[in-house]
C-alpha cells in the first residue's frame, strides 16, 4: 500500500470530508477522491460508501485507518530518530587507514572521539596503495590514505579528499653512523650505502624512486619491508638506512636511531581522508573528519588551509 494514500484516508478520516482533507493536504478535491479510489483498488475492498452529499467510511475503512494509524506513527518515529543522525555525530564510521598513520593519529582519534555518545568509530587498518583507495571507500566511509608528494590528491569525480598533512620523509641512519652528526645530508653521499625500502607501488618507494630520476643517484636497495616499526629496528642494528615519516618515527634516546633531512630535496609523502562525494554531510563522518584534522595540529602545530573535502 502507497504510504501517500493511506495519509490521505487518516486526514479523511481525522476530517470528515473530502474538501476539508483536500485543504489540509495542500491539494484539490479530486486528488483526493482520486487517492482514496487507488486506495481502494490496492486492497480490493471499499473504504468509503456515499452518505448524503458526501462519503463516509465503512468497517473496512475505519480498521484501515486504525491500521493506517500505526503505520504512520511508526514512520514518524523513524523519521524523527533519523533526524538525530542528520543533526548529531550518532552511528557507526567505518575507518580504514595505513599503518604508520595508525600509529600517528589513530590514540587520539579514539580519545576524541569517544567523548560523543551514540557515536562509534571501527577501524581497520590496511597496507594499501594509492590505485586501491577507491575500492576501499566502497567499504569504507573514510579511508586515511597516502601519497606521493608528486603524485595527483587521491579525489575525484566520485571521491572528495581532505588534506590532512604533508609529513616529510628524512633519512633513518643508525646513531653511530659516520653521517649522524650531520644537520642535513646529500643524497649524493648515500651513494654507497644500503636502503631498506617498502614494497614497490607504496608512496615510499614512489619517492625514492624520484628521487633516482631527479639526482641520477640510485640507490641500493637490499630489503623491503612494509612495516615502519621493522626497518626502524633494521637501521638500528646497522643491516641499513632507510626513509622514514618524520612524525612516526622512533627517535626517542636508545631507539638506536637517527634522523635526518635530505639536503636540496623535498621528499615528504602526503597524508589525505577520502570519502565517496557528500558522504561528509553525515555528522558523524563530518565529526571524525575534524578530529583527524584536530589531532594533525596537535602532533605538528599546524593545521591543512585547505578547508573542507575537495575533489581532484
Amino acid at each position: 500500500m502507497d504510504i501517500g494514500r493511506l495519509r490521505t484516508l487518516r486526514e479523511f478520516a481525522d476530517r470528515g470530508s473530502v474538501t476539508a482533507a483536500a485543504k489540509a493536504l495542500h491539494c484539490t478535491p479530486s486528488a483526493v477522491s482520486q487517492q482514496l479510489r487507488a486506495l481502494q483498488a490496492d486492497v480490493g475492498l471499499a473504504l468509503t460508501e456515499p452518505a448524503g452529499r458526501g462519503l463516509r467510511l465503512t468497517d473496512a475503512g475505519r480498521a484501515l485507518v486504525a491500521r493506517a494509524d500505526d503505520v504512520l506513527a511508526a514512520l514518524d518515529r523513524a523519521e524523527s530518530e533519523l533526524d538525530t543522525y542528520r543533526s548529531a555525530p550518532r552511528g557507526r564510521v567505518r575507518v580504514a587507514i595505513f599503518q604508520s598513520a595508525g600509529l600517528m593519529l589513530l590514540p587520539g582519534l579514539l580519545r576524541r572521539t569517544a567523548e560523543f555518545e551514540g557515536l562509534e568509530v571501527i577501524v581497520r587498518d590496511v597496507d594499501m596503495t594509492p590505485p586501491e583507495v577507491p575500492g576501499l571507500v566502497a567499504d569504507y566511509d573514510i579511508v586515511v590514505a597516502h601519497r606521493d608528494e608528486h603524485a595527483p590528491s587521491l579525489g575525484s569525480e566520485r571521491l572528495e579528499t581532505r588534506h590532512l598533512l604533508r609529513e616529510p620523509l628524512d633519512v633513518a641512519l643508525p646513531a653511530g653512523h659516520r653521517l649522524a652528526k650531520r644537520r642535513r645530508i646529500e643524497l649524493a653521499e648515500l651513494a654507497d650505502e644500503r636502503w631498506i625500502s617498502v614494497n614497490a607501488g607504496f608512496p615510499v618507494d614512489d619517492i625514492l624512486q624520484s628521487l633516482i630520476i631527479r639526482t641520477g643517484v640510485r640507490p641500493q636497495v637490499v630489503q623491503r619491508i612494509n612495516d615502519f616499526r621493522i626497518t626502524e629496528r633494521l637501521v638500528a642494528a646497522g643491516h641499513g638506512i632507510a626513509l622514514l615519516p618524520r612524525y612516526t618515527m622512533d627517535t626517542r634516546r636508545g631507539s638506536g636511531l637517527v634522523c635526518r633531512p635530505l639536503a636540496g630535496i623535498k621528499a615528504a609523502r602526503h597524508v589525505e581522508a577520502v570519502c565517496r562525494l557528500g558522504a561528509s554531510s553525515r555528522p558523524a563522518v563530518a565529526k571524525i573528519l575534524v578530529a583527524l584534522a584536530d589531532e594533525v595540529e596537535a602532533l605538528t602545530g599546524e593545521r591543512d588551509s585547505s578547508g573542507g573535502p575537495a575533489r581532484a
